[in-house]
């Protein structure tokens, strides 16, 4: 018996070694890993500049706490915030405590403006935002929630609009903000369009609410842009990430503007890991490897490959695949029906993909995958859809 909770369905494998985008088991089977370790391995598996990042730094510095200044934190920081709307930030360990740092950030804006009714923060049905007690709260799922009640109270979870100006009639005198993933990764891949997105900043600004975009998934880089909300030309007041930032490392991060920002003064806020000089190499590694590499010209010209070929799979296979999702490099296959199968038979052909919501497959591999990894994906996802039609036939 495992002396491990029983928390997760595993896969029959361990790994013991990975390279670019492949994944080895103790006998050297190879995986091509188009899962990224849920879209965390964004550069793939011991990319030479992130081994040697780390290397450079454990052999200096590991960890001194947030009593003393890190240079490695203001170096991000200040690159982060020369990239993005923020002003300011704080370093965590996960996309969980980011999210954390994003509510109290909220609560606090508010408070600090006179103002400490206004709490609740408007979240979407099949959304993802961490597993703490106020994180899947805010997720709202019966999944997530049963048997953690009573639930934190605070997030009004709403249906997931085609048209986002209906979460307007949502809004009341405790609404602090709207909070939103600008695609759904758990939620089965679904995207906020431009008009949507551009129609929450409004009603934001309309009722001096704040606008939150979880980047944890979407962002650095995944979608073609640093971060997805760019694409629709808006920008958010809060914005937590992680996963890719780290490239591998337990990294994320909360961003804001100064006016939300300067109200968790002394004390209001802290953690005993987050920003440790490990992390912070890590992160201003990525960051150095997206620009030295051209990984955002690669997301675009791989991605554009990727989608097509996936939709002419979906073509070729109408009674197993309903559509084809996503942009950039977090792509999605809804299936017909529920994907666990199809998962287990592509994990068989030596194919690692990610399961969601609505029916849905997730495709995320790294950033800077080439044609010859999409045409093998290809090939193996066509030999999965050939499997799973012909066990489909036998029953």
């Amino acid at each position: 018996m495992s002396s491990l909770l029983p928390t997760y369905a595993r896969m029959g494998v361990g790994f013991v070694r990975g390279s670019g985008s492949h994944l080895y088991d103790s006998i050297n089977t190879k995986y091509l890993d188009f899962g990224s370790g849920i879209a965390v391995n964004c550069l793939g598996h011991c990319h030479p500049k992130l081994v040697s990042s780390l290397k450079e730094q454990s052999s200096i510095l590991w960890h001194t706490s947030n009593m003393y200044q890190i240079p490695g934190q203001e170096k991000l920081a200040n690159r982060l915030r020369d990239l993005t709307f923020a002003d300011s930030m704080f370093f965590t360990n996960s996309g969980a405590e980011a999210v954390e740092c994003a509510i109290k950030m909220t609560r606090r804006y508010h408070y600090a403006n006179g103002q400490p009714e206004k709490f609740r923060i408007i979240t979407f049905k099949g959304s993802f935002h961490g597993r703490t007690l106020s994180t899947i709260a805010a997720g709202g799922s019966e999944k997530l929630t049963k048997g953690f009640g009573p639930k934190v109270d605070g997030f009004d979870v709403l249906p997931f609009f085609t048209n986002m100006k209906k979460v307007e009639g949502h809004i009341t005198t405790e609404t602090a903000a709207i909070m939103i993933e600008p695609i759904q990764g758990e939620g089965g891949i679904r995207s906020v369009t431009k008009k949507n997105l551009v129609a929450l900043r409004e009603l934001a600004d309309k009722h001096n609410i704040l606008l939150i975009y979880d980047e944890i998934q979407c962002g650095i880089g995944r979608t073609g842009k640093l971060f997805c909300h760019e694409h629709a030309g808006v920008t958010p007041d809060i914005m937590p990430i992680a996963k890719g930032i780290g490239g591998g490392f337990p990294l994320g991060a909360c961003l804001a503007k100064n006016s939300i920002a300067k109200h968790m003064t002394l004390g209001t806020h802290g953690s005993t890991y987050g920003g440790n000089p490990l992390a912070m190499a890590m992160g201003n590694a990525v960051l150095d490897v997206l620009e030295e590499e051209s990984i955002l010209n690669n997301v675009k010209n791989m991605s554009a490959k990727l989608k097509v070929e996936l939709i002419n799979l979906s073509k070729k296979y109408p009674e197993l695949i309903d559509e084809v999702r996503g942009l950039g490099l977090m792509l999605g296959i809804k299936l017909q029906r529920d994907p666990k199968e199809f998962i287990a038979q592509a994990f068989e052909n030596k194919l690692l993909v990610v399961g969601a919501s609505e029916n849905t497959i997730r495709i995320l591999p790294p950033l800077n995958i080439t044609s010859e990894d999409i045409k093998e994906a290809i090939t193996k996802l066509n030999k999965t859809c050939i499997d799973e039609l012909k066990k489909n036939k036998a029953i």
